[in-house]
C-alpha cells in the first residue's frame, strides 16, 4: 500500500475537506485528489463521498483511518525509541488508568518502583476506560490499567490483576450502620451518585433492575469519587463505593458500613497490553512483576479489612 497517499487521506479525513488537506501539506488540490483515487484504486475500495463542500468517509474509509493511524502511530513510537537508544537514556514507562487504580493503586506502586529505579522516568495518564484504551492502541501509552473492562478487542490483551471489593457506606451513627438490610430498605435513603457513564452508577442501577427495585432515591450527583465520599463523612447520604477508598475512613469512625443481604459488589482489575507487542521491554517487565507482587499484599489486606 503507497503510504505517501495513506498520509494524505489521514489528512483529508482529519480535516473533512480535500482543499483544506491540500493547504495544510501544501501541496495542489489536484495531486491530493489523485493520491486519494489511486489509493481507492489500489484497494479496490470507495473511501470518501462529497458531503456539500466536504466530504465524508465511506465505512470503508473510516475502518481503513482507524488502522492507517494505528501504523504510523507505531512508527512514531519506534523513532521516538531509537532516538531515547541513539541518546543513551533508559525509555521511559508510560502508563494510562482508569480513575480509581490511578489514585488508589498506582501512587504507592510507582513511589515504590523509583526508589529501586530511579533512573527511569514515569508518565501517568488516566482517563475513562474509552480514552485509556485509545491511547494503549495509538502507543501513547505502553500499558493500561482498567476496571471491570469487558473488552472484545482483538488487538488488546487483558491479564487479571487483582479484584476489589465494593461496599455500600452511611454516616457514622446511621440507623442502618453495621446493620444488615434488604436492598429495598437501603434504596429508599438519599444515594450519592456518580455521574452518567460511571462503572459504579451503573452497578447500581444494575442491582436495581435485579433484584427488581423500583426507585433508587437520588440525594446528589457528583463528578468524583473523593467528593461523595466527603459527603457522607459530613453526615450525608448513602453511596456503594471501593473498599481501598473508604477503608481507612471506617477504621477512624468517620463514616458506616451498611451489609446488604444477597448483595457481594466485587470487580476485576486489569492490565491490558497490545497484543501485537511481542516482547515488552525490560523496565515495563519488571514494573509488571512489581505491580503483580504488590497487588498480592494488597488483596491480603483487603481479606482482612473489617
Amino acid at each position: 500500500m503507497n503510504l505517501h497517499a495513506l498520509r494524505i487521506f489521514i489528512k483529508v479525513a482529519e480535516l473533512n475537506s480535500v482543499t483544506k488537506a491540500a493547504d495544510a501539506l501544501s501541496i495542489s488540490q489536484p495531486a491530493v485528489t489523485v493520491q486519494i483515487r489511486n489509493l481507492e484504486n489500489e484497494t479496490g475500495l470507495k473511501l470518501i463521498e462529497t458531503q456539500g463542500r466536504g466530504i465524508k468517509l465511506t465505512k470503508e474509509g473510516t475502518f481503513l483511518v482507524g488502522h492507517a493511524e494505528s501504523l504510523f502511530d507505531m512508527e512514531k513510537d519506534i523513532e521516538n525509541k531509537l532516538q531515547q537508544l541513539k541518546n543513551g537514556e533508559i525509555q521511559a514507562l508510560r502508563i494510562a488508568s482508569t480513575y480509581l487504580p490511578a489514585n488508589f493503586l498506582l501512587p504507592v506502586w510507582l513511589a515504590k518502583f523509583k526508589m529501586n529505579y530511579p533512573s527511569v522516568n514515569v508518565n501517568l495518564y488516566s482517563g475513562n476506560s474509552n480514552q485509556v484504551l485509545e491511547n494503549l492502541l495509538h502507543y501513547k501509552s505502553d500499558i493500561a490499567f482498567v476496571v471491570n473492562e469487558e473488552c472484545n478487542n482483538p488487538e488488546i490483551h487483558l491479564d487479571h490483576l487483582m479484584d476489589i471489593d465494593y461496599w455500600f457506606i452511611v454516616p457514622q451513627g446511621h440507623k442502618y450502620d453495621g446493620q444488615e438490610v434488604s436492598l429495598t430498605d437501603l434504596m429508599m435513603e438519599p444515594f450519592l451518585l456518580r455521574e452518567e457513564g460511571s462503572s459504579t452508577r451503573e452497578i447500581l442501577f444494575s442491582l436495581c433492575k435485579i433484584h427488581r427495585v423500583p426507585n433508587l432515591n437520588i440525594g446528589l450527583q457528583y463528578h468524583g469519587l473523593n467528593e461523595s465520599i466527603r459527603s457522607v463523612v459530613a453526615g450525608y447520604g448513602t453511596m456503594l463505593a471501593p473498599e481501598i477508598a473508604v477503608r481507612d475512613y471506617l477504621k477512624r469512625g468517620e463514616i458506616g458500613k451498611v451489609f446488604v443481604k444477597g448483595i457481594e459488589v466485587r470487580r476485576p482489575v486489569y492490565i491490558c497490553s497490545r497484543k501485537r507487542d511481542k516482547e515488552l521491554a525490560l523496565n515495563l517487565k519488571r514494573f509488571i512483576d512489581y505491580v503483580k507482587s504488590s497487588a498480592k499484599v494488597e488483596s491480603s489486606l483487603s481479606d482482612k479489612s473489617i
